[in-house]
């Protein structure tokens, strides 16, 4: 059932009655147990992608990619018309996600057997290899070619030059580092710690922690505002997104729903996956309130966005 005040943000996007700027980008949530990708900016039907995606990378080309650990696939999905259109083999168990700007390779990380991967995103062929941490968990990529790695069970962030597949640094961080985001300018690295619940700031010039906030709770997903001025924690344990100013001091502490995983913005508003509440929070960046609430697949816990004007370099 859709509560009233979904119903009336679904309205307002189809509408297009929701204040700010049209949105060009495209925003997407995987739902693990559902086994679908749905669209919910703007909203559409869900796509039915196989069983337990758990997380999501975007190309440059209208194509995102989805990591199955449990059945080593990656599904390649069209944004448009919205469809599986290949499934990548995958000789581990895929989760952490990510794609080259020039949408040619595919970075995985293999939880079980702690390393990263780099694929062909057209035949799935590998292209090289690199042992990290224990049970890589969040993957994200610059624009100098380097990949940072969330090495779970290792307390660490692996960071992996993607040129040659090797790593190149290890920052110590807190306990169970999961998600990871770099902000617009780059130079700042945030890390979601889930089990010391706090969060680290790494200056990427000199790999080290350079600010760190006390959460609480289980901090699960990371995002940054388009302009670096926010940073977005969800809070899987208090049920809450929780914003802060770049120096990492309290902003805000937003209601979402249940046990909130990943995050991620796109201009104005950030979207909550709500892991156990199987729906979507819509938060609106100028006021930092939820202003609806988007019934997703069974299981909703990371997010894409998808810029299909986006040009590769």
């Amino acid at each position: 059932m859709i509560h009233g005040f979904a119903r009336l943000a679904l309205a307002a996007f189809l509408t297009g009655s929701i204040s700010g700027p049209v949105l060009a980008q495209a925003v997407y949530v995987v739902s693990q147990e559902g086994g679908t990708l749905t669209p919910v900016a703007p909203p559409g039907a869900a796509i039915p992608v196989g069983k337990g995606p758990a997380q999501a990378a975007a190309g440059p080309d209208g194509r995102l990619y989805l990591a199955h650990p449990d059945t080593h696939t990656i599904s390649v999905v069209e944004g448009s018309p919205g469809r599986v259109v290949a499934r990548l083999p995958f000789a581990g168990q895929p989760f952490g996600i990510a794609v080259a700007r020039d949408g040619r390779s595919l970075f995985v990380g293999d939880w079980s057997g702690h390393r990263v991967v780099r694929l062909s995103s057209a035949t799935g062929a590998v292209e090289g290899s690199v042992a990290v941490g224990r049970d890589p968990a969040g993957l994200v990529l610059d624009g100098r070619g380097r990949i940072y790695v969330a090495d779970r069970e290792s307390r660490q962030v692996s960071v992996v030059d993607t040129a040659t597949m090797t790593r190149v640094g290890a920052v110590p961080v807190g306990e169970g580092p999961f998600a990871l985001a770099l902000n617009p300018a780059q130079d700042r690295l945030y890390v979601a710690n889930v089990r010391s619940g706090d969060l680290h700031a790494v200056d990427t010039a000199t790999l080290a922690v350079v600010a760190r906030a006390v959460l609480g709770g289980m901090p699960y997903g990371v995002a940054v505002s388009d302009d670096g001025a926010r940073i977005l924690v969800t809070n899987q344990q208090a049920g809450t997104l929780v914003v802060l100013d770049a120096a990492l001091s309290p902003v805000a502490t937003i209601p979402v729903g249940r046990y909130p995983e990943g995050v991620a913005v796109s201009h104005d508003r950030a979207y909550v996956a709500n892991w156990f509440s199987d729906s979507v929070s819509v938060v609106d960046l100028a006021t930092l309130t939820e202003t609806g609430r988007l019934p997703v697949g069974e299981g909703p816990r990371g997010l894409a966005i998808l810029s299909p004007s986006k040009e590769a370099p």
